[in-house]
C-alpha cells in the first residue's frame, strides 16, 4: 500500500503523501536550484516514482529460485513474489520536459522486465498560445512510435500536469492511431493541478495518474481549507499564462537551460 493524501477526485488519481519525495521536489522547485543539481533531483524523484508505480500497477508472479547458498543447502530454495518480467511496457517521451524522466523510467523498466518487451516512444508536442501567452491548445508536431501497444502498460513520465492538453492529445493519438489495446495508461507527474485533473478525468477517465504534489495555490483561502476535490470547480492552480502556482517554473525550460 502507498500513502496518499485524502481527496475527492477520481479513484484513478493518486497524490502521494511521501516526505522523501516532497523534500526532493521542494528543493527542485526552489529558485536557487540550478543545473546540474536539477537533473540529479529529477533522477532521484523519477527513480522512486517509477518504483511506486511498478509496485502498485504492474503484475506479479510467484517464483522459486536458487541462491548462492543452494549448493550448500540444496533442499532450500528462495520463494518470492516478484514483478512479472513478461509484461510489455512502453515509456513515452513527451519532449521536451518529459525527455529525461522518460529515459530514467525506460532504463528502470529494462532492468526489471524483459528488455525485449520494453520500448521508448517519442512524441513532440507544442503549446498553442494567444497574444497574451495563454494556452489555447496543443499541436502534435511529430512522433516516433516503435510498434503496437497490445497488452502493454504505457507510461507518460511528464513532470508537470498543468493544463493536461498535451496528454489529452497524446492519448487521443495512441487510442486512435496506434495498433493494439493497451492494458493500462499511466501518467507519472511531479506536480498536478485541479485543472489538469478535471480535464483528464473527463477526456480519458481510464488514465491512472500518479503525482508527487497537488498545487492549487490560486484558489480562494476558504477553498484551500477544504479537502482537495471537494469543490473542484472552485480550485485553481494555474495563472493566466497557464503556469502552475506555486509550481516550480517551466520544467521544460529549467531541465534544458533553454528559456524559449
Amino acid at each position: 500500500m502507498i500513502s496518499e493524501i485524502k481527496h475527492h477526485y477520481s479513484k484513478q488519481i493518486h497524490i502521494l503523501n511521501d516526505k522523501y519525495l516532497s523534500s526532493m521536489l521542494t528543493r527542485l522547485c526552489h529558485p536557487h536550484t540550478h543545473q546540474p543539481t536539477i537533473n540529479e533531483l529529477v533522477e532521484f524523484l523519477y527513480t522512486d516514482l517509477i518504483r511506486v508505480v511498478l509496485n502498485n500497477e504492474f503484475p506479479t508472479i510467484d517464483v522459486t529460485s536458487p541462491t548462492r547458498m543452494t549448493q550448500k543447502h540444496p533442499g532450500i530454495l528462495l520463494k518470492a513474489e516478484v514483478l512479472d518480467k513478461n509484461q510489455r511496457a512502453v515509456s513515452v517521451n513527451l519532449a521536451r520536459a518529459g525527455t529525461f524522466p522518460s529515459h530514467i523510467c525506460y532504463n528502470a523498466l529494462n532492468y526489471i522486465l524483459n528488455p525485449e518487451l520494453v520500448r521508448q516512444d517519442h512524441v513532440t508536442a507544442a503549446r498553442k498560445t494567444d497574444d497574451k501567452n495563454r494556452v489555447t491548445g496543443t499541436t502534435l508536431e511529430g512522433s516516433k512510435i516503435g510498434g503496437d501497444v497490445e497488452g502493454s502498460i504505457v507510461i507518460f513520465p511528464d513532470p508537470m500536469g498543468a493544463t493536461g492538453g498535451t496528454l489529452v492529445e497524446t492519448l487521443d493519438f495512441y487510442k486512435s492511431s496506434v495498433k493494439g489495446k493497451a492494458k493500462k495508461y499511466i501518467a507519472l507527474h511531479l506536480i498536478i493541478t485541479p485543472e489538469y485533473i478535471k480535464r483528464l478525468t473527463k477526456a480519458h477517465p481510464d488514465l491512472i495518474v500518479y503525482g508527487v504534489r497537488l498545487d492549487r495555490g490560486l484558489s480562494k483561502s476558504e477553498i484551500l481549507k477544504t479537502v482537495p476535490g471537494e469543490h473542484l470547480d472552485e480550485e485553481r492552480g494555474l495563472d493566466d499564462t497557464h503556469y502552475i502556482v506555486p509550481g516550480g517554473g517551466g520544467f521544460g525550460e529549467i531541465l534544458n537551460n533553454s528559456y524559449v
